[in-house]
Parts: structure tokens; sequence; C-alpha cells
């Protein structure tokens, strides 16, 4: 009890301490739901500060959030939780821009403020707005920065079928993406012929998900095939189906072969795996189209959370894109999967001119959607 109160005394600090900036000088704020959602932010804050000279107010729901410790020079910091005191936080917010990535916003217990806020979204996933997301998901924002033309074609859609207000729609890109193609060589990776190719299992979460249904039959034809297994489970699926990692675990873990990759905001074995096994999480879009480097698609049931996705007439992305990064593999063909995966390392510079159309199609700006944005954002205040 009392470590919970001197919590939510800090979280009320930090929110007066917010207060106590004149209103004229929050002129873009960030709000983030914690420490995973930096590398969406960064390039677009980096560009802000650098080539824009902007003061950015950035406040967060993670007590651990690194940016509290070491703000970059030009960025002010604050902490409120995500309870009470940010539900206060959002109903009386006072600043012209507030940029965020979580969506259903005034859909549950953050509401617009009614103090002239300008509310921007930006996209953490590369995925369609209308299956994986309810269906109000983005209909109170008024500006979404879209990461491609997929984007603008559902919103635009969904704004008709329900009679909404246009909202601004800016051909911004994908900010993760960009943290990758900076950070690697994209393309097949040289190897010695001695050396195992590397295959990293990340899937989606759920009780529909690939780990969830398959467990270990998704691990064992990959290790029978001779390849080098990273798996990465979504944190949601540690947090909500631990027993599941730990069974894989128990089966492989002494497998010198076999590697459980529990660091979510590490690029090591992302930037180090020849393929990709995923099922519909967007991180596969982001191995894809980022390295250039094939997926395979273990077809288990779609994530949707949004009944009535169908109506909009438009097929999602990641349904759409599937074959044109990779291979789709049925679940009662997982005996498969190890021989699947080494036909399609057998043609990497195929799927590589394959991979870097796609996202001439259907991503806006590669490399360069921080400064897109931020100069957006300038020109909205000025």
């Amino acid at each position: 009890m009392i470590a919970w109160w001197r919590r939510l005394r800090r979280q009320r600090s930090e929110a007066r301490r917010f207060r106590s900036i004149p209103v004229e000088e929050r002129r873009i704020v960030v709000y983030s739901e914690g420490r995973g959602y930096w590398t969406h932010f960064e390039p677009v804050i980096e560009a802000l500060l650098r080539d824009r000279g902007e003061r950015v107010l950035y406040v967060t729901s993670d007590e651990n959030d690194p940016v509290l410790a070491a703000p970059p020079d030009g960025l002010e910091a604050f902490w409120i939780g995500d309870g009470s005191v940010r539900t206060l936080f959002f109903a009386d917010l006072r600043c012209r821009i507030l940029l965020m990535t979580l969506p259903d916003l005034h859909s549950y217990q953050l509401k617009r403020s009614p103090h002239g806020v300008h509310y921007v979204y930006l996209h953490h996933s590369m995925v369609s707005t209308h299956m994986v997301y309810r269906a109000a998901a983005f209909d109170h924002f008024d500006t979404v920065l879209c990461a491609g033309p997929h984007h603008i074609e559902e919103i635009r859609a969904r704004e008709r079928q329900q009679g909404l207000p246009a909202k601004q729609l800016v051909e911004h890109g994908y900010g993760r993406l960009d943290s990758i193609l900076a950070q690697s060589v994209p393309g097949p990776l040289a190897r010695p012929d001695d050396e195992p190719s590397q295959v990293l299992v990340a899937p989606s979460w759920g009780p529909e998900a690939l780990l969830e249904r398959h467990g270990a039959a998704v691990i064992r034809p990959l290790l029978e095939a001779g390849l080098q297994v990273v798996l990465r489970p979504h944190p949601r699926t540690l947090q909500q189906a631990a027993s599941v990692v730990e069974a894989i675990v128990r089966e492989f873990g002494g497998h010198e072969a076999f590697t459980l990759d529990v660091d979510t905001d590490g690029k090591g074995y992302l930037l180090g795996s020849d393929l990709m096994i995923s099922d519909w999480s967007g991180a596969a879009l982001e191995f894809a189209l980022g390295l250039e480097r094939p997926v395979v698609f273990v077809d288990v049931p779609r994530k949707v959370n949004n009944p009535d996705y169908e109506a909009l007439g438009i097929e999602p992305l990641e349904a759409r894109i599937r074959e044109q990064i990779g291979r789709v593999v049925a679940p009662d063909e997982l005996t498969s999967l190890g021989p699947v995966c080494q036909a399609v390392l057998r043609e990497p510079h195929q799927w590589q001119q394959a991979i870097v159309e796609a996202r001439r199609q259907w991503v806006f700006h590669p490399g360069d959607s921080g400064r897109v944005a931020a100069n957006w954002l300038h020109r909205r205040l000025q």
C-alpha cells in the first residue's frame, strides 16, 4: 500500500510539473504506452529536435522508460502511469498537438480533451486498420500518419461507410522499418557452407496464435532439418501463455541449435536471421520489408478484433502481401516446415527482388519517414 501511494504521489507530481509549463510552450506532446514504443517515435522526435528545433514534451506510462532517465536534448519527459492520473491528464489536456500510437482514442478511458488539441496517430505496425484493430480504433483522430497506401484506402472507406468527417491522412512511412534498414545490410546473409541458416520464430499472440495452438510442433521440424532456431515469443504470450514457452524450453532448451530470445527491444537475432516463421504478426512485415529476406507463414486462424471487417470490402494487407514476401504453410503440414524453409532459403535473390518490389508498392518514403512526419508536424504548427 505504501509503495502504491508513493507511486501515485509521484505521478501526480509529474502531471503538475507538466501543467506548470505555459500552454503556449506545449506545442508537441508525445504520449507513449511504454518503453517498447520509443523505436516508433524516435525517427520523428529526432527529426523534430535536430532539423526543426522543436521542443518535445514526452509523456510515458512506463516507470522504467529509459527516456525518463536520459532524455535527448530538447525533450522533457514525464511519468504519469496508466491509471487515474493518466485518465485525468487526457481529459483536461491543453496543447497544440498530441502524437500517440495508442488506438481507440475516446472509445474507452482515454477521452479527447475539450481544449482544441489536434490528435495525431502514429502507426506502430504496418498491418491494416480494419481487421486486427477494433472497428472504431481510428475514428476520433484528426490526423493519421499512414505507413502505406493501404491505410489511406481503408480509412477513407471507413469514413464513407460510417459517414465520418474526413481526417488528414499523411503519406508518412514506417519508422521501425527505417531503423531496420539503417542498421542492416539488406538481402541474403553470407554464411560459410558448413554454417546452418538461422530461422527466427516470431509469431503473434492470443489463443489462435501459432505458439499457443501448436507449441513444440513448430520447433521440432526445424531442428530436425538442421536449422539454427531462435524463438522470440510475443511479450503477451509470455504473460498469458507462459506454460507453452516453458514446455518448449523443457524439450529443446538443451539443444545446441535452439535459442530463446525474450529481449523484444533487441535487434541482434532479427538482423542475423535468414528467414522468419510467423502467423499474422506485423513483425513479419518488418522483417521481410526491412531485411529483404523471406517469411514462412503458418496459416492459423486470422487475428480478428473487428468481426465486421469484411464489410469494408478490402482484403487486409497482412493477407494480401503474404505470397509476395514468402510462402504459406497449412497448420496440418507443420511436419514439412523444415523442408519448406530449406526450399525457400535456396532462392534468396529471387525473394529479395520480390520483396523490394513489395516495399515499393506498400510503404511510403522508406528510410525517410521521420523527416516527412517532422516536416508535416512543423507545418501544422505554423
